[in-house]
């Protein structure tokens, strides 16, 4: 099986021994505490199911400086964006203390990590800057990604952290969220060698779900990870158990049986286009895939980024042999009225757009909100069904 990046063995940092476990629980109850930000929450669990091995906690200033700048931190390790602990404020918290840090999306705040504090370090405008500019390609207050950044603070707690729970992702999605550690054991047991993920925030149309049929064919391999991001979204993205569902049911009715799973991962999406598109290959790789789908517009938002930046950065920015995991690219897919096929546009080169079936998104929310299902050359019936039901839902 590929290795997991940067280290020959995955180190998730999920305290699994249950006595141990315990054990840090009723120390935490004597510990200072602080209510961490949604997004460094959604790390602490990445952290802790193996994703973003291997890293033992939150960065510090400076690691995080260099990856914005370089990808890479103060020691050389190959990273993509930075993975931080960012308050308004630290209080009376001083490098050498032992904190618990508490989950701001579960009721009552429980204690999802227990972290020891290295270095309190504070950014200024300018590093801030930086890195927006860096990472998201953009410092305006209209990116859905660099408002979220913005709100958490600029006081930076780094150290290794050693994590209790998975927050809600584990008891609201039982049979979708999985670990890195999981998904590993899952291929092995399914004897898949060779294996494609597909990244997705969205329901799945038929486009979709045939670019991951082509992407297994030409790959030649064993088995698909639809690997679904569970955590927070823009306003007005579908939420996460309709998509769930509707995803489920792709699977069941048009892919072979052993031939894809359906997972999801707790994280906040960053809509980080090219960048994001890089992190996405890194947790990949440490869950199992040889392989990566990325697309048209990869984890892109508005027109901040290029339609194939997301391909292009893994050509000119990543060093050679940074990652085992490969890339499949992809361009955009639809359904040919010609060939009565769905083909990547690029590779139908005598198509005119009049000749592919397109529905920009806006159409078929339009369309699934009064109860009109997409035409079966955009959409699966079955499909679409879970999806108008959701919007009937909200009338």
């Amino acid at each position: 099986m590929i290795k997991p990046h940067g280290s020959d063995e995955l180190n998730p940092l999920f305290v699994y021994d249950s006595s141990e476990n315990d054990a840090l629980r009723k120390e935490a109850e004597g510990l200072a505490s602080i209510v961490v930000s949604s997004a460094t929450a959604a790390n602490a669990v990445m952290l802790g199911a193996g994703y973003f091995n291997p890293l033992t906690g939150y960065m510090t200033k400076a690691d995080a400086l260099s990856v914005a700048e370089n990808m890479k931190t103060t020691s050389g390790l190959f990273w993509p964006t930075p993975v931080l602990n960012l308050v308004d404020d630290a209080g009376s918290i001083k490098a050498g203390d032992r904190i618990a840090l508490k989950d701001p999306n579960v009721e009552g705040n429980p204690v999802l990590a227990i972290m020891d504090v290295e270095a309190v370090e504070a950014f200024s405008d300018e590093d801030i800057a930086m890195m927006t500019d860096k990472v998201y390609r953009a410092n305006d207050e209209e990116h859905p990604g660099v408002i979220a950044f913005k709100a958490q603070g600029k006081v930076c707690l780094s150290g290794p952290i050693k994590v209790l729970n998975f927050s809600y992702f584990q008891s609201e999605f039982p049979d979708t969220f999985r670990t890195a550690v999981e998904i590993r054991n899952d291929i092995s047991e399914r004897g898949w060698k060779k294996v494609v993920a597909f990244q997705t925030r969205n329901p799945m149309h038929l486009a979709h779900e045939e670019l991951c049929h082509m992407a297994m064919d030409r790959l030649d391999c064993d088995g698909l990870v639809i690997h679904m991001l569970l955590g927070k979204l823009k306003k007005g993205d579908i939420p996460a158990p309709v998509r769930d569902a509707a995803i489920r049911k792709m699977v069941e009715l048009y892919f072979p049986a052993n031939s894809a799973e359906v997972t999801g991962y707790g994280f906040d999406m960053l809509y980080a286009g090219p960048r994001e598109g890089v992190l996405h290959a890194v947790f990949r790789q440490n869950m199992g895939a040889t392989h990566f789908i990325i697309g048209r517009d990869h984890a892109g938002v508005g027109d901040y980024y290029g339609a194939f930046d997301a391909q292009t950065i893994f050509k000119e920015e990543v060093p050679e042999g940074a990652l085992e995991i490969e890339i499949f690219e992809a361009d955009h897919t639809a359904y040919s009225k010609k060939l009565d096929k769905v083909v990547m546009m690029c590779e139908a080169p005598d198509h005119t757009k009049d000749d592919f079936v397109l529905l920009s998104g806006t159409k078929v929310r339009e369309m699934l909100g009064n109860g009109i299902a997409p035409p079966k050359e955009f959409s699966r019936p079955e499909v679409a069904q879970i999806l108008m039901d959701y919007y009937k839902s909200l009338q």
